[in-house]
């Protein structure tokens, strides 16, 4: 084009570049008014979160940062909660299969306790009723005491617990969840009698933070982003943690420093409603990984000390899978499902 133009009329020159000027127009009012009409209909409108506990607990947690990462990708116009706790959420996930069929907008809070509650409790629902999305990320568990507690050490409280199992009452989520697993698993390992642990179960983390404060339970067990809070104010002292290792800049030690062979992960993750699209399923997917590239994600990550890890689709779907064989071979060993 550059060799014919010095061949060009100045006339026909100037046509030349004035429709070349009003296509390119017409291509860019075209690109930005398709981002416009994409913007509202390719968010979420009013994204509703079921929560499976009583306000404060970990599926909470992991639900309004979710949702509040949601609302800054602008991937959901508005977020609400609902709490129904019970049973270790199972409650949560009867209520959202049977009322949510269909709706693109709804979201179930979930994670590794649930499994464990669906296998105790044999509820009428069970996650495959519902449209898996993605895991979230994982976090491990620590046992804290009251900060007047005259246990100071996890010897002390291994020390206690093998001369009077009884006397020794831990305090963590609902039955079946990782923190009674993980004290099956103490209890085994120091060959206390499982019909001695005296263990009792809370619907939320509101409930189990004012029982481990207000010294109604010897001990408590929770996701260290559940606990956090209390332990940097210290509320309560941190014994140990369920990791195979020390944490980066947590000078809590594990169990495995004890003698004690226990290391156990939790997990979070959400699942979207029954009965929903291919296409609805891919928009939700999409913006739930949306939402966790934002700032205020990356920031409860390293607040509540959770460690990342994204699955999504038929891999977060294989994921749930293998972890219901890993739970219900950890819960049979201990004897708390037969």
């Amino acid at each position: 084009m550059t060799a014919m133009l010095p061949r060009l009329a100045s006339e026909e020159l100037w046509l030349l570049l004035s429709a070349t000027r009003r296509n390119a127009s017409r291509i860019l009012v075209a690109a930005v008014g398709a981002m416009a009409l994409c913007a509202p209909a390719c968010a979420l409108e009013n994204v509703q979160f079921m929560v499976g506990t009583n306000p404060g607990g970990g599926y909470e947690q992991a639900a309004r940062a979710l949702g509040q990462a949601m609302i800054d990708a602008r991937v959901a116009k508005s977020i609400t909660y609902e709490n129904k706790a019970g049973a270790g959420g199972t409650i949560a996930l009867a209520q959202f299969v049977n009322s949510q069929r269909g709706n693109g907008d709804a979201l179930l809070a979930t994670g590794a306790v649930m499994i464990g509650a669906i296998l105790q409790n044999k509820p009428p629902a069970a996650l495959s009723d519902a449209t898996p999305i993605a895991c979230l990320f994982q976090e491990y568990n620590v046992f804290v005491v009251p900060a007047a507690s005259p246990i100071k050490t996890m010897k002390d409280l291994i020390d206690l617990f093998k001369k009077d199992p009884v006397a020794v009452t831990w305090g963590g989520g609902s039955r079946g969840s990782i923190d009674q697993i993980s004290i099956a698993h103490i209890a085994r390992a120091l060959g206390v009698d499982q019909s001695k642990v005296n263990y009792v179960p809370f619907q939320g983390g509101g409930e189990a933070s004012a029982a481990i404060v207000g010294g109604h339970v010897t001990v408590g067990a929770s996701g260290w982003g559940e606990l956090a809070p209390l332990i940097q104010s210290g509320k309560v002292r941190p014994l140990a943690i369920t990791a195979a290792a020390r944490q980066p800049g947590n000078p809590t030690p594990t169990l495995k420093e004890f003698g004690l062979d226990v290391v156990h992960e939790n997990w979070r993750g959400v699942y979207a409603a029954p009965g929903i699209t291919p296409a609805q399923r891919r928009a939700i997917t999409r913006a739930v990984v949306a939402a966790t590239k934002q700032k205020s994600w990356l920031d409860a990550l390293q607040k509540n000390a959770w460690t990342p890890s994204l699955i999504v689709d038929e891999a977060f779907e294989k994921f749930v899978a293998a972890e219901h064989v890993r739970i219900e071979a950890l819960m049979r060993s201990v004897g708390l499902v037969r």
